[in-house]
């Protein structure tokens, strides 16, 4: 006869071992030293970890350079001597006061990632029409200043195992730093791809960094760079916008190629109509974020009418002003409230808050919130706009 096991015995049998050794256990914790733990700070593993990416770095301008009409190059050297690593086509989130405003913006990253290893970064700032952060750097930042900026972070970076071995570049105006970071990281060897670069701008005067990039092409096969000048005809320069026809015309004919640009507005809004007709897979084309467009408001029929933002903050309420065509993070900046941002675009989710109470307007090239988020009434400040009076609750 077969006989059932019981399948309360093996429980019995774990509740009775763990019984027997409670004794050698007590006197285990009797023998251990009274001295405190050690704190999590002091872990090694913790102490590299804060090093390389810190909450906030205090950098100081050590030099600056002239690089064309409103466009400076700005190198910062961290002021402990330890910058936070970075990848090629990252940017820094500096945190900025003006007046009783509170502002932040991003700038992506000129230098080598190993630059940082030395404590170095380089950014390149160039003058906005109406830009009020843009202006006022290019204006106020000296040698010897010392600026607060938060780790690098962003996702226009290149990844082998999503992204094509060859990478066509467009840059337009400032967005010619990524590419330059990228570029020195291939003639560094700290990153493995072929990088064809088209590079736009009105007239040969109007090209920043020209110099060095013309050296890595020279010294690297796996860069190239080409001119687009759209105001002048030159030997040697490509003359137009850069559209579909330019970019299969240095594109490999018979290879997957990626995608990637970072310019103005207007070039993104040309761009992304000739890029569709390349037929290429969605994966491969990047285009970098560089803020909610300023035609949104005004597409979506919204003025300049004033309204009442009520802002929770770590259980405290206070009444600020903001406007239907700005967004609530603007409203925020400018009554010097300090709120957790850095891309400004609704991507990183860095500025999440709750919208407590009234209606919003959100564009939906913007919305990257999780669907959860926008069920619960979760917004990111930084691309909302308020429709009248709202609440919500930050931090």
């Amino acid at each position: 006869m077969k006989i059932k096991a019981n399948p309360y015995s093996s429980g019995i049998k774990d509740f009775t071992n763990t019984l027997l050794s409670l004794p050698g256990r007590f006197g285990d914790v009797a023998k251990a030293s009274d001295k405190k733990p050690m704190s999590p700070t002091e872990f090694q593993v913790n102490k590299v970890a804060a090093a390389i990416h810190p909450k906030m770095q205090v950098l100081v301008v050590e030099k600056i350079e002239e690089l064309v009409d409103d466009f400076k190059c700005y190198t910062l050297k961290a002021e402990n001597g330890k910058a936070a690593y970075f990848r090629a086509g990252q940017y820094l989130a500096f945190q900025i006061k003006i007046g009783n405003s509170l502002c932040t913006r991003a700038y992506s990253i000129a230098s080598s990632p190993k630059d940082a290893v030395n404590g170095i970064y380089k950014i390149a700032v160039k003058r906005v029409a109406d830009g009020f952060v843009s202006g006022y750097i290019l204006d106020n930042w000296k040698e010897g200043a010392m600026v607060t900026a938060y780790a690098p972070e962003g996702t226009f970076v290149y990844e082998p195992l999503r992204d094509a071995k060859t990478v066509i570049g467009i840059a337009g105006g400032s967005g010619i730093t990524p590419f330059l970071s990228l570029a020195k990281a291939i003639d560094e060897r700290t990153e493995n791809l072929n990088l064809i670069l088209l590079y736009g701008a009105r007239t040969e005067k109007d090209l920043a960094f020209k110099d060095e990039l013309d050296r890595i092409a020279l010294s690297n096969g796996s860069f190239k760079v080409v001119y687009v000048l759209s105001e002048s005809k030159q030997k040697g320069y490509e003359h137009g916008f850069i559209g579909a026809d330019l970019i299969k015309k240095y594109a490999p004919a018979s290879a997957d190629y990626s995608v990637f640009a970072c310019g103005p507005e207007a070039m993104y809004n040309f761009l992304a109509k000739e890029v569709e007709t390349l037929g290429i897979r969605r994966k491969f084309i990047r285009f970098e974020m560089q803020g909610v467009s300023k035609m949104t408001a005004k597409n979506a029929g919204l003025t300049d009418e004033t309204c009442k933002v009520t802002v929770i903050d770590k259980g405290e309420k206070r009444e600020i002003e903001g406007r239907c065509n700005e967004t609530v993070l603007t409203a925020l900046e400018k009554a010097g409230i300090a709120v957790p941002v850095r891309c400004r675009s609704g991507e990183c989710g860095f500025c999440r808050s709750k919208l407590v109470c009234g209606e919003v307007y959100i564009d939906d090239a913007s919305d990257y919130r999780r669907l959860a988020d926008a069920q619960f009434n979760y917004i990111h400040p930084c691309c909302t706009f308020p429709k009248g009076d709202i609440t919500i609750k930050i931090n």
